[in-house]
């Protein structure tokens, strides 16, 4: 594609903050936890964040999607973009020295500072933390 030579009406999606990815064999996103991606291309699945570097998380659910007796891609779960607050950890904390920084998932509900020695995926970024401690976390 060319470089543009005149005025161009740009295509936005700010109200598409919802995904569907398919839901992994034996496996429950519950709604208001981080969910992130599994394997890749065609094969990625959605599983709970968890402490495990491999996983790209995507969002939050909006819904429970209870797939622990069905195969892989048997439903999709409702996955929502935007601000939302998770717990903050307890042994690697996130300050507020990090907004605008990126948090990494220690588990489903749960934020930190560091990445656990490269054992953890990136979170978010985080936005504000709120005097009771919850970390706000922008998910794109």
């Amino acid at each position: 594609m060319t470089a543009l030579q005149a005025a161009y009406r740009l295509k936005e999606r700010e109200q598409a903050r919802t995904r569907f990815p398919p839901v992994a064999a034996a496996t429950v996103c519950w709604e208001g936890g981080m969910v992130a991606l599994s394997g890749a291309g065609a094969a990625a699945v959605a599983v709970p964040a968890s402490a495990n570097a491999a996983l790209r998380v995507i969002g939050v659910a909006d819904a429970t999607a209870d797939n622990r007796l069905g195969v892989a891609n048997a439903m999709t779960a409702e996955v929502r973009t935007g601000v939302f607050a998770m717990n903050n950890s307890a042994t690697d904390p996130v300050t507020v020295g990090d907004i605008g920084a990126n948090c990494y998932a220690a588990d489903d509900n749960t934020v930190s500072h560091s990445n656990g020695g490269n054992t953890q995926p990136v979170a978010g970024v985080v936005f504000d933390i709120d005097p009771s401690g919850l970390v706000w976390v922008k998910f794109s």
